[in-house]
């Protein structure tokens, strides 16, 4: 087995062992983070209903914000606070925070951080 798929394997493992004990409702929904090489991804997400209240991504960054590079830790920052304007504006300030098997460093923390910062709480 190459390298990429044990990491691969080992964040899928991580991930159940995180979602057992990780569950979202309508009134403190589940912020789920997704990283690749290039974007993040943020959505919150109603598991009693299995909807998606709001979500934000580095791939379409509103409000004029300059991007160049989209895989960097500034990048998360701006998603985090992106994805916490959503999330008031919904009038959603409690959240649960699920690191989908990532390690909790890095641009997971910057997101988890940025949306702190910027009014969530979990």
């Amino acid at each position: 087995m190459s390298t990429m798929d044990q990491k691969k394997v080992a964040r899928l493992k991580r991930k159940v062992r995180v979602r057992k004990n990780v569950l979202g409702t309508g009134e403190r929904p589940r912020l789920n983070v997704f990283r690749s090489a290039k974007h993040m991804y943020a959505q919150l997400i109603d598991d009693t209903t299995g909807s998606t209240l709001a979500a934000a991504c580095s791939r379409a960054l509103e409000d004029g914000v300059d991007v160049t590079y989209t895989g960097n830790i500034a990048t998360a920052r701006k998603v985090g606070a992106a994805i916490a304007r959503k999330a008031l504006a919904c009038n959603i300030t409690k959240v649960v925070f699920d690191r989908n098997g990532f390690l909790y460093h890095g641009r997971v923390k910057a997101l988890a951080d940025a949306a702190r910062e910027n009014g969530l709480c979990f």
